[in-house]
């Protein structure tokens, strides 16, 4: 891809504040879209931003939970302002929860689906309606992870949301493709993040049992990411890729 390949998109991007959220939007932003940047820590969505655009990029910060229907509302309302349209979704924002199945608790469930199912649905449906009115189409990538394809332990809640989140985008194909609008989701594995590299054994175990001999990077993600979104994939839609390094080829377990 050329620096001008998304010349005169508008992308808003969730979640960015850090990780691998943070590398789309900047990604993006390189390859010259314009950006909305959200996370739920406004001060941490506005750092991210200033480093966009120090960088040269266009980007605008937006701070809050994107479950919420008043800042889904709110995003979609902000970046047709500012920039008059939306072509691009990256619907990054989730969360995790550990715990084991026979002690999990509902609370931790009932967040756990207010972010990563009701935010997405409802973000993705804002972001479609936009979309159509506009007549010009559309993409839209969702984040899922390899825990929707493989057991990992503690993680029984985490990945049926993974699960519904990949099935939300197969579903659909068939609401947005009559709209020019495609849909993909990506499903990332053992990535170094700021959290993840909070774990002192991360990158050695992870390296230990990944194929390739390493966990991802956020570059990794963010590549397969801006992909989907790009106009080199506008017949892919419905599916999920697995950026792990071959992980769940294997299956190794790292407990």
């Amino acid at each position: 891809m050329t620096n001008n390949s998304f010349q005169n998109q508008v992308a808003i991007v969730t979640g960015a504040g850090i990780g691998i959220g943070f590398e789309v939007a900047r990604q993006l932003s390189s390859l010259g879209a314009k950006v909305v940047l959200n996370d739920i820590d406004d001060d941490l969505a506005k750092i991210a931003s200033q480093k966009i655009i120090e960088q040269g990029g266009i980007c605008e910060a937006f701070g809050g939970d994107i479950c919420e229907i008043n800042v889904i509302n709110g995003i979609i309302a902000f970046t047709v302002k500012k920039f008059g349209r939306l072509d691009i979704l990256i619907a990054n924002a989730g969360i995790t929860t550990f715990g084991n199945f026979l002690e999990y608790q509902p609370e931790s469930m009932q967040k756990l689906l207010q972010v990563n199912l009701f935010g997405t649905f409802f973000l993705t449906q804002a972001a479609t309606k936009q979309m159509v009115l506009q007549g010009n189409g559309g993409s839209i990538l969702l984040t899922s992870s390899v825990t929707a394809h493989q057991a990992h332990e503690n993680l029984a809640a985490y990945g049926m949301t993974k699960a519904g989140i990949e099935q939300l985008a197969k579903n659909l194909v068939i609401d947005l493709s009559p709209h020019q609008i495609n849909i993909n989701t990506i499903a990332p594995g053992a990535t170094l993040t700021e959290r993840t590299l909070q774990d002192s054994e991360y990158i050695s175990t992870w390296s230990r049992i990944t194929p390739t001999g390493r966990p991802s990077t956020v570059q990794d993600i963010a590549n397969a990411a801006v992909f989907l979104v790009s106009p080199f994939s506008r017949q892919i839609t419905g599916q999920s890729l697995v950026i792990d390094g071959g992980w769940t080829s294997v299956g190794v377990s790292p407990y």
